[in-house]
């Protein structure tokens, strides 16, 4: 079967880079839950839920379950009004409303929730953002003293205690807070993040630089952030070589995410304690995520944009957990935050592009692709993903344009060119211009030779075709060996048995195909028609239906209801001719 996949950028690898920062090896179960077996439309409260507090508080799990906070936070702050002592429902309320980034709300329930359960970690992290922001130290200091120095903990006391020290102007008492992050070395390389952007905002250079120095000494586990701290610092205090020696190091060790460096950077990230203190929220942050505890982190990155709002890593690392979790509205609204200078927005805004079209507003999507074709930095990838997005609406002749446009972006022929020519030879393939498509394909081959799914596609549209059949079965074989576990590429095998007249081959590998990839309408119709060809017509009518059920397009509908109500056809082997090879 002919797959519409294609090669080329890699926009979530490049932008979950931006979300990196030092890595720790702590993980913490996001303590999200929910009830199965109901329909439910985001945003939209459950009918009859909320009747009752027991029903409230059933309604506010299944939202939990649905990450749709905002009706989670609604029911179940009904369900607390009528129990404000519950310590599950304070738990539960507190996590919705900070999911939701409701963090003043969620500050009210972490104090109330601290009076029945003071190790509630969550609830005191909370309110020790809440005092730090309103520049009250002593009492944010105070919040985590109380917690127990375990798990997350024991990386987030010492960050906060260290700020909120330097929110007092108190340096030294700061670095020292630092020091139980030694008794572990997974934990050196945040504390000497932390430690360098402590220094450097004091003014104690030749200290900070030590630190840096320290720092970015294994550029293979050296974050993102603290090659951008880093390299902005040399800068600044006249150590460009330094800095540049770093990047250099770095794109051997990380060229994907090296790539969105800035190499102009000089000002401190950090200017502020508030600020120190969004980056330490950010690393936990970072830090959850990693243990794919994602609701936690999302409140943590939520947290740490409460403090300093112009982070874009954490922007960006936030609007991406939101669209994991199908928030494409509000991932958005955070992309869109996102601001021209920093290097998170070219991809930030490629992001809004392909989730307006996953929302349904694919001219929105169109529009927004076309003005980011205009920067010379992002073109081809806004070109290539306009292109993907009108491939995937059947606006063939629109996408073979944007490909073209790609494609003359490049100076002289290269082997990345393969997936824009692959890409366009599928549009033009679909729109019926069958030499131009076939040209793609074959120069595709010819810049990256035995490509899978170039091998498939070609192969598989010459033997629909009836041409060159030995050269195309040859191809399809060899791309099932290279992705034996590809059900879109078995089939193609299986149908080139088929067209060619050898059914029990056929049957076997479509039935291989089916297991791999069982609700694909073509695969299943493909099984069908191969055993209606070895007599097996009870089988056949089985898998037409099945088919059916899959929701294939409008002509191959029509075929299969045809088929099942007159039964199928048995085409004429094709043999090889003067076209093979």
């Amino acid at each position: 079967m002919q797959g519409l996949a294609a090669g080329g950028t890699t926009l979530r690898q490049r932008l979950c880079a931006l979300a990196l920062a030092a890595a720790l090896p702590v993980a913490l179960a996001s303590c999200s839950s929910g009830l199965n077996g109901m329909s439910y439309r985001l945003g939209q409260p459950l009918a009859n839920q909320g009747d009752s507090p027991a029903g409230a508080f059933l309604a506010g799990r299944f939202a939990q379950s649905q990450n749709d906070p905002t009706v989670a936070a609604h029911y179940l702050l009904e369900a607390l009004a009528a129990d404000p002592e519950n310590v599950e429902l304070l738990q539960r309320s507190l996590q919705a409303l900070a999911d939701d980034g409701k963090l003043a709300e969620a500050e009210t329930v972490a104090r109330q929730l601290l009076r029945f359960d003071p190790d509630a970690a969550l609830a005191a992290l909370l309110v020790a953002e809440q005092d730090a922001r309103d520049g009250h130290w002593s009492e944010a200091r105070d919040q985590v003293a109380k917690l127990p120095r375990r798990g997350l903990n024991a990386v987030m006391v010492p960050l906060i205690t260290a700020w909120s020290y330097m929110g007092e102007d108190r340096v030294d008492e700061a670095l020292a807070a630092l020091e139980p992050l030694r008794r572990s070395a997974a934990y050196e390389p945040l504390r000497l993040f932390h430690s360098a952007l402590i220094n450097d905002l004091a003014d104690r250079r030749a200290a900070a630089s030590r630190d840096y120095q320290a720092l970015s000494g294994n550029t293979m586990r050296l974050a993102l952030r603290s090659v951008e701290a880093a390299t902005a610092f040399y800068r600044r205090t006249g150590q460009a070589d330094k800095a540049q020696d770093l990047l250099r190091r770095y794109a051997l060790d990380h060229p994907e995410t090296a790539a969105i460096l800035s190499d102009t950077q000089r000002g401190r990230v950090v200017n502020s304690a508030k600020a120190g203190l969004a980056e330490a929220y950010f690393s936990g942050a970072v830090t959850l995520r990693q243990s794919e505890a994602n609701d936690l982190a999302l409140i943590f990155g939520h947290m740490a944009l409460a403090l300093q709002p112009d982070l874009p890593s954490c922007q960006a690392m936030v609007a991406d957990l939101l669209q994991d979790m199908g928030r494409l509205g509000e991932a958005n609204a955070i992309f869109a935050k996102i601001q021209p200078t920093a290097a998170a927005y070219p991809t930030a805004r490629l992001r809004i592009a392909l989730n307006l079209d996953s929302m349904g507003d694919t001219d929105g999507a169109v529009a927004e692709l076309k003005r980011l074709a205009q920067i010379p930095a992002v073109k081809l990838d806004a070109l290539s993903t306009l292109g993907d997005i009108l491939r995937s609406h059947h606006r063939w002749i629109e996408a073979a344009s944007a490909y073209s446009q790609a494609i003359a972006l490049f100076p002289a022929p290269e082997r990345n060119q393969w997936s824009f020519y692959y890409s366009r030879g599928i549009a033009y393939e679909r729109a019926g211009q069958w030499p131009l498509a076939e040209a793609d394909l074959l120069k595709a081959l010819d810049l990256m030779p035995d490509e899978p799914h170039v091998l498939n596609y070609l192969g598989y549209s010459w033997i629909d075709k009836g041409m060159h059949l030995e050269r195309a079965q040859r191809m399809i074989e060899k791309a099932v060996e290279q992705l034996p576990n590809d059900g879109d590429i078995v089939d193609s095998l299986g149908w080139a048995y088929y067209r060619t007249g050898h059914y029990a081959k056929a049957v076997a590998t479509l039935q291989k195909a089916v297991e791999l990839h069982p609700e694909e309408a073509t695969i299943n119709h493909h099984l069908g028609d191969a055993l209606w060809a070895t007599g097996r017509h009870e089988e056949a009518r089985y898998q037409w239906q099945r088919a059916l059920v899959f929701k294939p397009d409008a002509d191959e509908k029509a075929v299969l209801e045809q088929e099942l109500a007159h039964g199928g056809t048995l085409p004429a082997p094709l043999k090889a001719g003067k076209t093979d090879d």
